[in-house]
C-alpha cells in the first residue's frame, strides 16, 4: 500500500461536471494498492493510525508538531492504481505490479473505514472513475507512506 499525502489548504475531485468531493484544509491522500498487498484489518488500521498521527501542521511555532486531528482538518482520500506502477521496462508504466480491481476496491473500503474511525471528516473519490482532483498545496508539503506488512504477526516489532 503507498500513499502520496499532500498538506492541503483546500481540494476537490470532480467527474464529468460533477464535484463530488471537496474538503477545506487538511489532507489529500492519493491512495494505491499493489498485487502482492494481502493486508489484513490490522496493516490497514495501522496505516489509518499513521495518517491520523501524521504531524505535518505548523505548532505555533512554526514547527511541524500537529496532526490533522489536532488542528480540526479535513482528509480526501482518493485511489490512484498509478501510484503503484512499474517503470522497470521503460518509460512506459506497466500496472501487473497493481492490485486487480476488485481487489484493491475492497482494500480502499476497508481503508477508508478505519480511516473515519480516526478522523471525522473524510471524503473520497470514485473508484475507477476518471476523475480531476484539484488542490491548494500548502507549504508545499507532501510525505509517501507505505505500508509493506501484511498481517498481525509482525504489527507489534519495534522499528
Amino acid at each position: 500500500m503507498r500513499l502520496v499525502v499532500q498538506r492541503v489548504l483546500e481540494a476537490s475531485v470532480t467527474i464529468d461536471s460533477d464535484r463530488v468531493a471537496a474538503i477545506g484544509p487538511g489532507l489529500l491522500a492519493l491512495v494505491g494498492f499493489g498485487a502482492a498487498d494481502t493486508m489484513s484489518r490490522t496493516g490497514l488500521q495501522r496505516m489509518a493510525r499513521r495518517l491520523a498521527a501524521l504531524r505535518v501542521f505548523d505548532d505555533a511555532e512554526g514547527r511541524l508538531n500537529r496532526s490533522i486531528s489536532d488542528i480540526g482538518g479535513e482528509l480526501l482520500l482518493v485511489p490512484q492504481i498509478t501510484l503503484t506502477a512499474s517503470m522497470e521496462g521503460g518509460n512506459r508504466p506497466s500496472f501487473h505490479t497493481a492490485a486487480a480491481p476488485a481487489k484493491a476496491e475492497g482494500l480502499f473500503a476497508a481503508f477508508v473505514t478505519e480511516v473515519r474511525a480516526k478522523i471525522p471528516v473524510v471524503k473520497t473519490g470514485v473508484f475507477q472513475a476518471q476523475m480531476r482532483v484539484a488542490l491548494v498545496n500548502d507549504g508545499p508539503v507532501t510525505i509517501l507512506l507505505e505500508e509493506e506488512l501484511d498481517g498481525a504477526e509482525k504489527a507489534d516489532q519495534p522499528k
